[in-house]
Parts: structure tokens; sequence; C-alpha cells
């Protein structure tokens, strides 16, 4: 049974736009001592990869300088960043790897 004297206000809606998060860039560096097997193969190991795009990035390292192993959110480009670097040390790798904002 309903009691009268009970007043129910429909909440007015208060929606906020929801930002998708900001993208960063894990930037490998080209050096003089880290062989391209090894930066293809941490290519594929870390960032997945396939053969022939992690063949494309190290090439366009080795010409360049610096290529995009590929473009995350913050957190999971921290955890990429770590991983080659990582990787890179445990094979005796001088291996640089940065995040940079989009």
């Amino acid at each position: 049974m309903s009691d009268p004297s009970l007043v129910i206000e429909k909440k007015k809606s208060t929606s906020k736009k929801i930002k998708p998060p900001k993208k960063y860039k894990v930037v490998v560096f080209n050096d003089n001592v880290t062989t391209v097997e090894f930066v293809i193969a941490m290519l594929i190991a870390v960032f997945d990869r396939d053969q022939e795009t992690a063949i494309q990035i190290t090439q366009h390292v080795h010409e360049s300088g610096s290529g995009v192993a590929g473009t995350y959110a913050y957190e999971i480009a921290e955890q990429k960043c770590y991983e080659g670097v990582e990787l890179s040390r445990n094979n005796g790798f001088p291996l640089v790897l940065k995040i940079v904002e989009e």
C-alpha cells in the first residue's frame, strides 16, 4: 500500500563525458651494439608484433635512429617498456626504450 504523502522526485541526469585515456608511444632507439635479430625477437615477444611488422619497425629504427614499437595507455606502455629493457639487459644489450606522449 502506498503512502500518499510520500513524494519521490526523479533525479536529474548528470552525465559527464568520459574522455578516453591519453595514449603513449613506446619508442625504440638505435644503437651500435644491439643486433637486428634481437630487436626483431624483442618486438615479437614483448610487443606482440608479427615477423613482417617487427622487421619493418627494426628497419625504420636502423635507418632513422628511432621507431615506435607500439602505442598504449600509460600503464601498459610503462610495462612494455620495462619488459623490453629487462629482456635487453638479460641478453647483454644496451637497447633503449622510452615512453613518449602521443
